[in-house]
């Protein structure tokens, strides 16, 4: 077993809104560690959609999840919070008021006064179709997300699903494909309106095909796929031909080791009031995906807001019985020295 790391707050999970509590937590001088499962920053916008394009950011009027996870780490930059990659939180020891210890599946043990479960929605892992063999071509010819588009540049690619990830990534991967064809069981989609209009506007240009029915099989020899094996709706089987099949079936949500903290639970969320976003044990707050309150909305917008929130409440526990002096980072000397502008 590692020494104990000791610092004022530690932070599960390296997301957008779990690196935006660093800057938050960081202008009231609470010092952070931050532990992701993942072996880079980024959380979801990183593993699952790093150049997917984010719209609602304000005042980035599109901004992909990489591109977003970079000038958040270069926001956070002058608050130095140490970052610790590839580590699970095993379990989470309350000895006392505002004393917790952490342990990671690495081995490595926190002490601190303050907790932030900024998790997403635990650990996702993609849905397999239930195709037999189908786990020989997983990383060369089948892949559950995409990581670079350009990996996919001069390929025959399938896309398999009806969903939002299916229908945007069909259209965003189709002009660097040799050819696209998505598939789907049924003429009906549960993706926005103006990517299945997209999507229809590109068969109608001939510029990819669209076809009804579902995986049964695949060929290929050493992991490299030739054809996937499909059943018509009217029960006709017949192949398509690719190289690279996507299957988008959607994600389970695995909440992990948070489930056996003696956190408060509802539907696999962590309840938190609004005032705080603290949890049933006071030092343990939960921010983005993972909470829970009336009115949640799951965006990257909102964790921020609750971000904010947070720090004031984790400031007190820091420093019990003194006043935290609320400043604007736009007026305060103080902030614009702690953020190196002034």
């Amino acid at each position: 077993m590692s020494d104990v790391i000791t610092t004022d707050a530690v932070i599960i999970g390296a997301g957008p809104c779990g690196l935006f509590a660093v800057f938050e937590l960081g202008l009231v001088d609470v010092k952070c560690h931050v532990v992701d499962i993942l072996d880079r920053p980024g959380g979801q916008c990183a593993e699952l959609y790093p150049e997917k394009p984010i719209y609602d950011i304000p005042a980035l009027p599109i901004v992909t999840g990489a591109e977003l996870t970079s000038r958040l780490l270069e926001q956070i930059k002058p608050f130095g919070a140490e970052f610790h990659y590839n580590q699970m939180v095993t379990e989470l020891i309350k000895h006392g008021d505002n004393d917790f210890e952490l342990k990671t599946d690495g081995g490595l043990v926190f002490r601190s006064k303050v907790v932030v479960i900024a998790a997403g929605g635990g650990s996702f892992q993609p849905k397999k179709p239930p195709i037999p063999g189908i786990d020989s071509y997983e990383g060369t010819s089948v892949f559950y997300s995409v990581k670079k588009m350009e990996a996919f540049r001069g390929r025959d690619v399938l896309i398999v699903g009806g969903g939002d990830s299916a229908l945007d990534w069909t259209i965003n991967l189709q002009p660097i494909a040799k050819s696209m064809t998505l598939l789907h069981r049924r003429d009906d989609f549960r993706a926005a309106p103006d990517s299945v209009k997209k999507m229809r506007e590109l068969v109608a240009e001939g510029k990819m095909q669209f076809r009804l029915g579902q995986v049964t099989g695949l060929k290929g020899e050493a992991g490299v796929l030739s054809a996937a094996t499909v059943k018509g709706n009217d029960g006709a089987t017949f192949d398509i031909a690719t190289n690279t099949m996507l299957p988008f079936f959607g994600l389970t949500m695995k909440l992990g080791p948070v489930a056996e903290w003696g956190l408060n639970l509802h539907e696999n969320l962590v309840p938190v009031d609004t005032a705080k976003f603290e949890t049933s044990t006071p030092g343990v707050f939960a921010i983005g995906d993972i909470n829970t309150y009336p009115g949640k909305l799951k965006l990257i917008l909102s964790g921020f807001h609750e971000a904010a929130l947070m720090a004031q409440q984790a400031f007190k526990y820091k420093n019990p019985g003194e006043r935290l002096l609320f400043q604007y980072t736009t007026s305060s000397s103080s902030l614009q020295k702690k953020l190196g502008v002034n």
